[in-house]
């Protein structure tokens, strides 16, 4: 008989059985399909051998006037700017305390050069949030100086572990500064009542702030510790707004930096603080120290700069108030800290700020920050379907008035907003239902609403995506796109996606483009995962999907970087489409692509046909120099649909020309001898060597006639 080409269709397809996907591809992971034809995915690089702490879900891109290249970076308990690939930990500050004596040390919990010591502090903190003690003085041996993570007691009491050996079992410290960090995030989803929701007699250790349930109940978790810590952060101009889901916004000045910048504070009335970061009139911000401030100031409570020179400026509590006189001596080194303040201690601020944002957007045309899940005007409590939006070209006027364009809309459709996106004239807004456009008007309706479908979902707040102008997104139980109007997205792998995804942790799941390829990604945890492992890709331009695993925990495909990046469970960032490797820690491993196709008959599948030579066709072009790049191609046959395999034949195709020239010819195992017999059968090919990349052509397969059994 001829030789057989074996030329498939290309895409993943599991919404049949194999047999009915004849002439297709079946499974797959880590293979996308250029042209029609599969090829194993780039590798990728990790940007530093810098970590950050944290499960990060939040990545933006942006550039400040001084060129510098910035990253921000979310996690679930840490907020840090990257640049160069080192983590600057700007994470704001919630609220600092003054305490006498809060320390207490026991001999007994010495271990491994470390000891526990008791906090004695005012309620409001929280299981796994940070705080730096600042002052004070040594107690049972051991001095209690810096940042430390918390582990809660009660109420008013938490743990933290600290370096040294406590010499006796006492309480004191004198009087310390105590400064905390915006409360720590869940990782995963957390139930948010019932009976047993929390540990037994605790509360649970997301709680903001709880309260211990009485016995036998459970204890209720404020909607924003039930879900997961997702940072919102968009740039104005080279400054970043930024803040977690369900909380206020805070504000990063690229002035400021996103270093501790050392300044000089001249006791005097009123203190002189010199340093070259030439800052404006009123500029907000917090000092930290090594030692101590003098009397007159505290670290980590926002002072306002009072112009005097490009070095040199005195400071206020308030932009208005009074200059601050300092007295009495200072030690160790002062300092400027990077850290981010609240948005509504801006100079200016009319009062009105939003206390709390379940997401926001900049309108990058008109400059409005609009904030959406948040409290109306003089209240407190926070209303999910609710949309409020600053003056125009303003962050510091929420107030309306016939003099501003501030202002306010309440939907209608849904129980909360979830997301949004920017699209070219318009703004997406998605509630839990239904499916807005918001447009600018100007004076005096500013911002109008129309809806534009109902009785939609989507799965999270990161699951919408925009590509080449038309926005993607992922629902509870199938996919969408809208590009003028909303439509359902075919969807090869709809049974195969949401037949394995573990729901509860729908926040998990989020979307993004690799533009290069010109596909849309989602990852999401898979039905026995409470962790990201899987993830499926639509390509807009060839209308095709495939499907692997793979962790990731975010994603940004920013036209400001070369490559891809993505946040890891190894708590760093890395370059997608990098090499061909996975070089997501110090040690290269391979990476494992594999794709199988459909059954499919021999001959007219009345006859059984025996294999006994494969011809493959196939290109190891960039795959890495001075490697023997290799895959392995199964032939497996099948007496029926239903029998299984029964014969499986294989063996290795290996690049043959010399090295270690740069591998861009196309020379490798010319053919292949099998034995395999079957009425049907399948092809598959796989790859799990450092260095290989391959893509594959139409290999040919030589048979003849086998009778009927």
């Amino acid at each position: 008989m001829p030789l057989q080409k074996l030329l498939l269709k290309p895409g993943v397809n599991r919404e049949n059985t194999r047999y009915t996907n004849e002439g297709g591809w079946y499974e797959s992971d880590k293979v996308r399909f250029r042209q029609g034809t599969p090829e194993k995915i780039g590798g990728w690089q990790r940007i530093s051998a810098a970590t950050f702490i944290g499960i990060c879900r939040s990545l933006w891109n942006w550039v400040t006037l001084a060129g510098q290249n910035l990253l921000g970076i979310g996690t679930s308990v840490k907020f840090y700017i990257e640049n160069g690939g080192a983590y600057y930990d700007v994470t704001p500050i919630r609220t600092s305390d003054t305490l006498t004596n809060p320390f207490t040390t026991n001999t007994a919990t010495n271990s491994g050069g470390y000891t526990t010591v008791t906090v004695t502090a005012t309620p409001g903190f929280a299981n796994g949030d940070y705080v730096t003690f600042y002052g004070g003085t040594a107690v049972g041996g051991v001095t209690v100086l810096g940042e430390y993570q918390l582990t809660y007691l009660s109420s008013s009491t938490y743990s933290i572990s600290v370096l040294g050996t406590a010499s006796s079992s006492t309480t004191g410290g004198g009087t310390v500064y105590a400064v905390y960090q915006v409360t720590s995030g869940s990782v995963t989803y957390v139930p948010s009542d019932g009976w047993g929701a929390g540990s037994w007699g605790t509360p649970p250790v997301v709680a903001l702030p709880s309260t211990v349930g009485t016995w036998g109940y459970g204890v209720t978790v404020a909607p924003a510790a039930a879900g997961i810590r997702i940072w919102n952060q968009l740039n104005w101009g080279e400054d970043l707004v930024y803040g977690p889901r369900g909380f206020p916004l805070y504000y990063w000045e690229a002035a400021v930096g996103y270093q501790a910048t050392t300044i000089t504070l001249t006791i005097a009335s009123p203190c002189v603080v010199s340093c070259g970061l030439g800052l404006a009139d009123l500029t907000p911000l917090t000092l930290a120290t090594t030692g101590a401030l003098p009397t007159g100031l505290l670290p980590g409570v926002t002072y306002y700069v009072r112009y005097l020179s490009s070095s040199t400026f005195n400071l206020s509590a308030t932009p208005t108030g009074a200059l601050i006189n300092t007295s009495g001596t200072q030690s160790g080194v002062q300092s400027i800290s990077p850290r981010g303040i609240l948005l509504s201690s801006l100079a200016g601020s009319d009062g009105s700020c939003p206390l709390y944002q379940d997401t926001f957007t900049i309108s990058d045309a008109s400059r409005f920050l609009l904030v959406f899940g948040t409290n109306d005007y003089g209240s407190t409590v926070l209303d999910p379907m609710l949309i409020r939006w600053s003056d125009q070209e303003s962050l510091t006027t929420w107030l309306p008035s016939v003099t501003n364009q501030a202002g306010s809309v309440r939907l209608s459709h849904g129980s909360q907003i979830i997301t949004t996106l920017q699209s070219r004239q318009e703004i997406l807004v998605w509630t839990d239902s239904s499916v807005y456009s918001l447009q600018y008007l100007g004076p005096p309706y500013v911002w109008s609403t129309q809806i534009l479908v109902d009785n939609v979902s989507i799965i999270g707040p990161n699951a919408a995506v925009m590509a080449s102008g038309i926005s993607y997104w992922m629902g509870i139980d199938k996919f969408y796109k809208y590009d003028g109007r909303v439509q359902t997205l075919r969807c090869d792998l709809l049974r195969h996606v949401y037949s394995d995804i573990n729901l509860q942790q729908s926040e998990q799941v989020f979307g993004s483009t690799n533009e290069g390829f010109n596909e849309v990604w989602w990852f999401y945890c898979a039905s026995s995962s409470s962790t990201i492992d899987k993830y499926v890709v639509y390509n807009y331009v060839e209308d095709l999907w495939q499907y692997g695993t793979l962790g990731r925990t975010a994603w940004l495909d920013s036209g400001l970087r070369n490559y891809p990046i993505a946040a890891t469970y190894s708590s760093n960032i890395v370059q997608h489409e990098y090499g061909v490797d996975d070089n997501e820690t110090a040690t290269t491993l391979p990476i494992e692509a594999i794709i199988t196709s459909a059954q499919y008959d021999i001959g007219d599948g009345h006859n059984f046909a025996f294999v006994y030579r494969m011809i493959p066709d196939l290109t190891f072009r960039g795959s890495t120099a001075g490697t023997t790049p290799a895959v392995t191609m199964y032939l497996q046959g099948l007496n029926n649909s239903g029998s299984g395999i029964t014969q499986t034949g294989n063996a290795g195709v290996t690049y043959n020309g010399t090295a270690p020239s740069v591998i861009n010819v196309d020379e490798f195992t010319g053919q292949i001898y099998i034995r395999i017999r079957g009425r049907q059968m399948q092809i598959k090919i796989t790859s799990n060597t450092v260095g290989t990349q391959w893509q594959l052509g139409a290999p040919r397969i030589d048979m003849r006639p086998d009778g009927r059994r």
